[in-house]
């Protein structure tokens, strides 16, 4: 971690020999931010200050546009820190769109395309021509409203661009903009320990998660600057809750009072090197950017025997994102209304994982959420195949028919996109219809059961009903396959003294 830090601080100070011809960057060194804004703001008035801000935009996006998309790897003199920029997962600035750098359009890889590119540079010009009317001082970057639908929103997940949250509570960026249930309060306040990442086989990146640990250090954007431009600096670990952390810059010591929440997964988080890889600025917090006189030999001590994430995490974090299942797929699902059928759904969203599916014959908000590896989810043929009865699709309501997701149907979910079932051999000893069982009931899953095998199924699928509850027409009856783990051989729940709930009236 120090030779990379190392090279950064001797990369500027080569730099800084040979001369540059724009003064920002000679004199915004490593450590000098602050002063050399007063510097470079008062070098200038505000007259071409207002035309800089016009214009900056403007020309960038023009000079992207004649810029072909590539990803540059820069590799320090050390070879101890290699990462390709490239495959770093990124969000367009303009529509929100997630995806790598490598395939994002332009030099600075911001936006998705050459459109958004130019959407951007023409909101900008118009903010900044609002805000001059307005009496406003002209920012060097104008926010630009984003047009991202809510589904490109939450599908971002970990590469959500919020700054996080502080740890009194207090959401900042885009995080202030989602109402949910604050856990970094609710475990501080009651004394909890949350479960780790690493203990979820079925979420992303849980078999990195054990690379993440409390007291590693990382460079994250510094929220706490007034510069022109996007400046860095390095924090420590202090508490891990899910994908979250709580971080602490350093040079604040023992003072909490700082300390905010951020996702690990943002695309601000990075390992100790990257801005030494990226060329990008390392700048202390404001407000404690007098403390020392000597930050470097400060972080020189602090970075010793340090640990930091993975330089490929990012990448790894964007592969464990991809999932098989798009919008617009097909699926047979269970019926939640009737359980013992099937019905065709359509993939709406896809979120973490998790399938959002939409009834072909159902009303638009009539959804249903379940895990891509859910066993109530099958591909599409997979009732005819094993004798489960399916509902009839009915045609589709006038207002499913011009729902944008049943315009966007192109294929029927294929077999291998599932998770595959244990095999099961069916010679010998094998249920037979009017066998009993101990089972979970499926409508009230906290109960375990006397039941009932009332249909055998191919490929090792079971028809199950909880005795005392039957129905005449069989429609309670439920889809259990031999090998799972929601049923039991008689007495089991006696031998493990576990509660059974007996049938009705026994």
């Amino acid at each position: 971690l120090v030779s990379a830090f190392c090279h950064k601080t001797s990369s500027l100070e080569r730099v800084e020999e040979e001369g540059d011809d724009d003064e920002e960057e000679d004199e915004l060194d490593i450590f000098g931010g602050y002063d050399s804004l007063t510097c470079y703001n008062s070098s200038m008035g505000s007259d071409s200050s207002s035309c800089l801000e016009e214009s900056s935009d403007d020309e960038v996006a023009d000079r992207e546009a004649g810029e072909l998309s590539t990803s540059l790897m820069h590799q320090p003199s050390t070879g101890r820190l290699t990462e390709d920029s490239g495959s770093e997962p990124a969000v367009c600035e303009m529509c929100g769109i997630v995806g790598t750098r490598e395939a994002f359009f332009s030099k600075t890889k911001r936006f998705c395309s050459v459109s958004c590119s130019r959407s951007y540079s023409s909101n900008s010009k118009k903010a900044s021509i609002l805000a001059r009317l307005q009496g406003k001082p002209p920012t060097k970057k104008a926010k630009v409203l984003h047009k991202a639908s809510w589904s490109a929103k939450i599908g971002a997940f970990l590469h959500s661009q919020g700054t996080g949250q502080l740890a009194d509570g207090t959401l900042t960026g885009q995080d202030a903009l989602v109402l949910g249930f604050d856990w970094g309060k609710y475990l501080k306040e009651h004394g909890y320990k949350a479960a780790p990442v690493s203990c979820f086989k079925h979420v992303p990146l849980f078999d990195q998660w054990d690379d993440v640990v409390k007291g590693m250090k990382v460079e994250v954007l510094n929220n706490d600057a007034v510069l022109p431009s996007r400046v860095y600096w390095i924090a420590s670990v202090i508490q891990i809750v899910g994908y979250r952390a709580l971080l602490r810059y350093e040079g604040f010591e023992n003072d909490a009072g700082h300390d905010f929440w951020c996702n690990l997964g943002t695309v601000d988080i990075h390992p100790i090197g990257w801005c030494a890889i990226n060329s990008k600025i390392l700048v202390p917090p404001q407000t404690i950017h007098a403390k020392h006189t000597d930050w470097r030999s400060y972080l020189m001590k602090k970075l010793v025997g340090a640990r930091t994430i993975p330089v490929d995490f990012h990448m790894k974090m964007a592969e464990s994102m991809k999932y098989p299942f798009r919008q617009g797929m097909r699926v047979e699902v269970v019926d939640k209304n009737h359980v013992s059928q099937t019905r065709m759904a359509v993939v709406d969203t896809v979120i973490g994982g998790r399938l959002r599916l939409l009834y072909e014959d159902g009303d638009s908000d009539d959804d249903f959420w379940c895990h891509m590896w859910s066993p109530l989810i099958h591909p599409v043929g997979w009732s005819r195949r094993v004798g489960h009865d399916i509902k009839k699709t009915d045609e589709k309501r006038n207002d499913m028919a011009n729902h944008p997701t049943f315009r966007k149907i192109y294929c029927d979910a294929v077999p291998y996109l599932f998770k595959k079932v244990r095999a099961v051999y069916s010679e010998g000893g094998w249920f037979e219809r009017g066998m009993k069982l101990e089972a979970i009931d499926p409508l009230n899953l906290g109960n375990i059961c006397v039941a009932t095998v009332c249909k055998v199924l191919l490929d090792g699928y079971l028809m199950i009903s909880i005795d005392g509850a039957t129905s005449d027409d069989g429609s309670d009856w439920f889809c259990y396959h031999a090998s799972s783990h929601a049923i039991f051989p008689a007495n089991f729940c006696k031998r493990n003294n576990i509660e059974l709930t007996p049938p009705k009236g026994e």
